[in-house]
């Protein structure tokens, strides 16, 4: 059974830094695309970065470059966001997905219609 699992979210001052994980369960991460997402209340569902271990490819939207940074560990069947800088803008309910093709790639950032399987979110608030 596919699962996904969120963690790491948390109340944070302006300018701190968070780490969020997203771990795997019923695959092998790195056979596949994992991508971060947040939802702020009244907005869309927004994509931030995905990475495919296996080939080493991470994307990212252009709000969050030089913040945000996605990497995997496939030892431990986990991807993490690390998040820096953080505004209170960054504030959402955020995200891990996985899209199931096997083989498939992103050759840019994908949208949330791509991905097959989600977890349940968690929290970031940033605050003072």
């Amino acid at each position: 059974q596919v699962q996904l699992v969120e963690s790491g979210g948390g109340l944070v001052q302006p300018g701190g830094s968070l780490r969020l994980s997203c771990t795997a369960s019923g695959f092998t991460l790195d056979d596949y695309t994992i991508g971060w997402f947040r939802q702020a209340p009244g907005k869309e569902r927004e994509a931030l970065a995905c990475i495919s271990t296996s080939v080493a490819n991470t994307f990212y939207e252009d709000s969050v470059k030089g913040r945000f940074t996605i990497s995997g560990d496939n030892a431990k069947n986990t991807v993490y966001l690390q998040m820096n800088s953080l505004e209170p803008e960054d504030t959402a309910v955020y995200y891990c997905a996985v899209e199931m093709t096997p083989g498939r790639r992103p050759a840019l950032l994908w949208g949330a219609d791509e991905y097959d399987y989600w977890g349940q979110g968690t929290q970031v608030t940033v605050s003072s």
